[in-house]
């Protein structure tokens, strides 16, 4: 009996956009592991580069809220959209957000047994939208940033409320600049964010195990090309360094004009207002990103219920 299914064959050839054929060989040789089967596709330069993080697979709101120099981005989840543009789901994600402001850490527990405006918790108010809606819902994550001297910018992706959406990000600058300046730099570097999805401030900060798949990656592909060892290990070397620049967010080139580090682009604005401007830290939520979503063939549903 085959280690997979068609659906994990159909799963796998959307993740990687790789032919029938190929998928269902890799799906095989991973015995149905398919992170593992798209390892093997990219190895084999069969699939293309896509983060599944970055596929929204959850529904419900991110949130985000500042105050003075502290900001706060909240994902709560629900089993459909339709919650989502539920006022009172809205009002309770807005509210949960403001709250989180005054929570230490990234508690999301701390969170929930905080004190929620309308009285109770946090967690009570959860628990009674779940019965008065009726779906499941749950605070997920939270992440908050500082600065001791600066401004935090909020940005919303296509918002459904002020400070509600599916792609939350805050920006945290550093510097002795004018508000004025630092907010207009602010949001272009968080719609550079939004859009260019960096997993790290830089490349030190990026996750060692990300780092390792993919010098197992790169390693597959070198030794594939029949190279010298010693030219197969500059060839790995290149490829995480390039990894690294395309995915630590002040080496990336800015989306306006695709040629300049994001490094530079708040070097010059420092320049420009006459003195030094940090980026410090920023947060990008996407609704769902990590999230496994049950997909269910409605038509075999009733089906099924008929035949039995």
């Amino acid at each position: 009996m085959a280690a997979y299914t068609i659906a994990d064959v159909k799963k796998l050839r959307e993740i990687s956009g790789a032919g029938m054929m190929d998928a269902k060989k890799a799906l095989e040789e991973a015995n149905g592991d398919i992170e593992a089967a798209v390892d093997a596709l990219r190895a084999k330069g069969l699939a293309a580069v896509q983060k599944k993080s970055s596929r929204t697979a959850a529904e419900g709101l991110v949130g985000v809220a500042v105050t003075g120099t502290r900001g706060v981005a909240v994902e709560v989840n629900s089993e459909t959209d339709f919650v989502a543009k539920n006022d009172q789901f809205q009002d309770f994600v807005r509210k949960t957000t403001e709250v989180a402001l005054g929570v230490d850490g990234d508690d999301v527990e701390a969170l929930k047994g905080a004190a929620y405006p309308d009285g109770g918790t946090v967690s009570d108010k959860l628990t009674n939208n779940v019965a008065t809606i009726g779906e499941n819902q749950q605070v997920r994550r939270m992440k908050t940033v500082e600065v001791s001297n600066g401004v935090i910018v909020p940005y919303m992706h296509n918002a459904a409320a002020p400070n509600l959406g599916k792609i939350g990000v805050l920006v945290a600058l550093e510097s002795e600049a004018g508000a004025d300046v630092l907010e207009a730099l602010g949001k272009q570097l968080a719609m550079h964010i939004a859009a260019a999805f960096p997993q790290a401030l830089d490349a030190d900060g990026l996750d060692a195990e990300v780092i390792e798949r993919e010098r197992k990656i790169a390693a597959e592909k070198a030794a594939e090309s029949g190279k010298p060892a010693e030219v197969q290990e500059k060839m790995v070397d290149g490829a995480i360094k390039k990894f690294a620049k395309e995915n630590a967010l002040l080496s990336q080139l800015f989306v306006m004009d695709n040629k300049t580090p994001i490094a530079d682009v708040v070097a010059k604005a420092g320049k420009e207002a006459g003195t030094s401007i940090v980026l410090k830290d920023y947060v990008r939520f996407q609704l769902g990103e990590g999230i496994e979503k049950e997909e269910s063939d409605f038509a075999a549903e009733v089906a099924a219920a008929v035949g039995g």
